[in-house]
């Protein structure tokens, strides 16, 4: 597990807050430089606190933060349960600020990226915008086209639309209102297949029910799907040249396996490891498939830093 740290804060230009949080190599560990750690939708610092110590034991400084929206970090609407953002630029910009406010004056250096769903979906924009940004990437089931959950893709993508023009940016997504993440179990949910850990985050949440989100707002669904889709235009992927892993799981319910892998094929420094027994969360799975995980990231990782 992490070694201990203290969480604190960074102001946005209108003088909101970010929670951040930077944790130091593990004692006697031969440094390595920055690990860049980004969470996916509805995450929050403390989920990652086994996997920030495994990157401390492999000589890393973790810099990570809460997403505006979630978390620790300030809220968009008045309910805090609502998931919302009104473009991705703010992701990008919230991500620029912590890049040179924190994880600067740490190194020299470009740091390493691991990212998680959405967040591999925002460093890949980073990287798009940047090149030089980053050492090199490590992305767990990035957000490249998000499943519909039995919905026909065409359909959920017009609803989404025609709800964002009704004028309803601010409002659940159907189905989400009212919805308790409390109430999700093990047996009703699509992450993960090991429930010690999906049980260790449900409990973190229920001791601090300050970090809850529940679920998306139409808002926030229009511009994943615009982002996405700006993802896939002519040449946008072919101007990535940082060097990337696509951990791709293959038991994913929540982003679309085949959109990863042909997406990966793409970059000029891409390479693709399946992982064909994972949910989502490879980083919250069981013990063999971590395992797995981490053979795969120091392989690439140890290339560059």
């Amino acid at each position: 597990m992490a070694t201990a740290s203290t969480p604190h804060y960074i102001a946005t230009r209108d003088g909101k807050r970010l929670r951040c949080q930077v944790f130091d190599a593990a004692p006697g560990a031969t440094g390595r430089g920055v690990c860049l750690l980004l969470h996916g939708q509805t995450e929050f610092i403390e989920k990652y606190v086994e996997v920030i110590g495994e990157l401390q034991a492999r000589g890393f400084t973790v810099a990570t933060f809460d997403w505006p929206g979630q978390g620790g970090s300030y809220r968009m609407l008045a309910d805090p349960l609502k998931a919302h953002i009104g473009n991705f630029r703010d992701y990008d910009s919230a991500l620029w600020l912590f890049l040179d406010e924190v994880v600067k004056p740490l190194s020299d250096s470009p740091p390493v990226v691991l990212a998680h769903s959405m967040g591999g979906h925002i460093a890949l924009r980073a990287m798009h915008e940047r090149p030089n940004a980053f050492k090199c990437a490590v992305l767990s089931a990035p957000m490249i086209r998000a499943l519909t959950r039995g919905y026909p893709p065409v359909l959920a993508r017009a609803a989404c639309w025609l709800e964002y023009q009704l004028g309803a940016q601010n409002d659940w997504v159907w189905g989400m209102d009212g919805r308790d993440p409390h109430k999700i179990t093990f047996d009703t949910q699509l992450v993960t297949s090991d429930r010690a850990r999906f049980q260790r985050t449900q409990d973190f949440l229920r001791a601090h029910p300050d970090l809850r989100l529940a679920g998306p707002t139409w808002g926030w669904l229009e511009a994943a799907y615009r982002s996405m889709a700006a993802m896939q235009a002519p040449g946008y992927a072919e101007a990535i040249t940082t060097p990337v892993l696509l951990c791709a799981a293959g038991k994913d319910r929540i982003v679309d396996v085949t959109a990863e892998r042909a997406f990966i094929q793409r970059l000029p420094h891409g390479e693709l490891f399946d992982m064909p027994e994972a949910e989502h969360e490879i980083l919250m799975e069981s013990d063999p498939i971590r395992a797995r995980f981490w053979s795969a990231f120091d392989a690439f990782v140890g290339r560059y830093a």
